[in-house]
């Protein structure tokens, strides 16, 4: 059974998220503004958390944001009434791992918690270590890294650069890539995958001084083994 921190201040939704979450068998603590969110989620021992953005004392960019710079890796599924690739972009940008606008079906969002709680504790077949130069993933352990260089990847950023690592210097789709990492509940279009390969291109390449992750026109991305690594 899973532990999941609801942090929402709505008191109409907050209480009816946790009577539904608590229903489908998860062990559900609620919070209800960010000050008291982020203490819970840098103390407790939760699965997954549950994001409002809109919240009294801290809003939720900031709560995760605070969460990655203290090394948190619990995925965050974030909750707004706000819409728009913007809005997405800057809680993708604090390291949120999924995004769902209000109103929302309890049958998304229970498909979006499975796919995080999925990824975050999946095992990997017999092949669970991927190279490709000095990139490497590991599936069992859902760790990644450049050489000796440990990446602090979210899962969605995970799943995209082992996706473009199963078959490196091939190009591979958006659409590819949203049938590999994305939930099949997943009903936006492809334009997410680029905000992800961006924030992916800012961790595992810019700060090593390589293109490895390139763009392929009219198709859509594929890994460059050969790129090598320049140290300050």
């Amino acid at each position: 059974m899973d532990d999941i921190l609801v942090v929402e201040d709505d008191p109409q939704l907050g209480p009816a998220l946790r009577r539904g979450l608590a229903a489908e068998g998860y062990r559900v603590e609620l919070v209800g503004d960010g000050t008291r969110g982020l203490e819970r989620a840098l103390t407790g021992d939760h699965a997954l958390i549950v994001l409002d953005i809109m919240l009294p004392g801290l809003n939720g960019y900031r709560i995760c944001s605070a969460l990655r710079a203290a090394g948190v890796d619990t995925p965050v599924l974030m909750l707004t009434a706000k819409d728009g690739d913007y809005d997405e972009a800057e809680g993708l940008d604090t390291g949120a791992d999924d995004y769902l606008v209000k109103p929302f079906s309890s049958v998304v969002l229970l498909a979006r918690l499975r796919a995080l709680l999925r990824r975050g504790g999946a095992g990997a077949g017999p092949r669970s270590v991927l190279r490709a130069g000095d990139l490497w993933v590991d599936l069992a352990t859902r760790r990644a890294g450049r050489g000796g260089d440990e990446l602090a990847l979210t899962p969605k950023e995970f799943g995209i650069l082992a996706c473009l690592m199963h078959t490196p210097d091939e190009p591979v789709s958006k659409e590819a890539i949203l049938d590999e990492v994305w939930d099949p509940a997943y009903t936006g279009g492809t334009a997410i995958v680029e905000v992800y390969i961006s924030a992916l291109r800012k961790k595992a390449d810019a700060p090593f001084g390589t293109h490895s992750i390139q763009t392929v026109r009219g198709h859509g991305y594929r890994l460059d083994p050969h790129q090598e690594r320049r140290d300050a």
